[in-house]
């Protein structure tokens, strides 16, 4: 594997901190602010980043996201947080906008509980800009993460993929089943991440059951994950080992949680990372163990830098 490509939306964030959430009508004024960059796929990025640098295989992580004009303050501060790497080479850059996608994140420092309003001007990926991203990349030795936010460009995207370059690995992720279209995506993919709000939208009270009858639904020989919640993470290997299950990581009692938001990001950044780097040496309760104990780690820190290091503390 010589590429990563995460295929998603790039968001400013703003996160307003405050005490506890008002009632309607009236006032509140936040402890603080911060503004930083976002979305699932750069944060999945962010993560592999900084997990790839004590690997000696080389591989070029890329994100493809519709972006406003290069020369934009907020295209630059993009470019600057990937720590200078080339990681939006591939990217979209609509020229005549000047505004990106926007996330605004109301933090209640009391329950650590997050409310989150999305404002995207830009519009979503069309399947032309899509296929002129993957044309620069141009090979067979990569492998595709998408969001799965669009569930009919992506369905386009993946099936592009499979015809133009059929050697190509495809993950992506369900989370919102209220979305028209979204099941019909697993059935493309070699890699499937679902979640607990998915299971129980459809009607399952436990993963096991849950991944054992998506395993008849998704492309076969797909390797299907699914995180219960803060409680356990579960995976089905079809030609393999079946059902696998990884209880929940603990940390110790006595460290504050700082940050939740994007700790379901890292948990797919450490199942893809042990699927690219450790695919022979670790077997798949290994990849679940990490990804679990990088996700647990994660609201341990604001934001994602030093994860890394935090992960070698034990």
């Amino acid at each position: 594997m010589e590429h990563f490509v995460g295929v998603g939306t790039c968001y400013l964030d703003t996160i307003l901190r405050v005490d506890y959430f008002v009632e309607e009508g009236h006032k509140a004024e936040a402890a603080s602010i911060i503004r930083r960059r976002g979305g699932k796929c750069p944060n999945a990025i962010e993560v592999l980043q900084q997990l790839m640098v004590a690997e000696a295989a080389a591989l070029q992580v890329k994100l493809v996201a519709v972006l406003p004009n290069q020369f934009t303050p907020a295209s630059v501060d993009f470019e600057v947080s990937f720590a200078g790497e080339d990681v939006l080479r591939h990217c979209i850059y609509r020229e005549d906008e000047a505004e990106p996608a926007r996330r605004y994140i109301i933090r209640n420092l009391q329950g650590s509980s997050n409310t989150i309003i999305d404002h995207n001007p830009q519009g979503d990926m069309t399947l032309a800009e899509f296929k002129k991203a993957a044309k620069k990349l141009d090979t067979e030795a990569a492998w595709y993460h998408f969001e799965g936010r669009i569930p009919d460009v992506t369905l386009k995207c993946m099936k592009h993929l499979r015809l133009k370059y059929p050697g190509v690995k495809i993950s992506v992720e369900l989370d919102e089943p209220a979305r028209p279209g979204m099941p019909d995506l697993a059935p493309h993919a070699d890699v499937v991440f679902f979640t607990k709000s998915w299971a129980v939208d459809k009607r399952y009270s436990d993963a096991q059951s849950f991944l054992d009858a998506q395993s008849f639904h998704a492309k076969q020989g797909s390797l299907l994950f699914c995180t219960w919640g803060d409680e356990d993470a579960w995976a089905y290997e079809p030609f393999g080992q079946g059902l696998v299950h990884v209880p929940a990581y603990r940390v110790e009692p006595h460290l504050m949680v700082v940050d939740t938001l994007g700790a379901g990001d890292a948990f797919v950044a450490g199942i893809l990372y042990g699927l690219i780097f450790h695919s022979e040496d670790w077997s798949l309760e290994d990849k679940l163990r990490f990804a679990n104990r990088l996700a647990a780690k994660k609201p341990l820190l604001e934001g994602f830098a030093g994860l890394r290091e935090v992960m070698e503390e034990d």
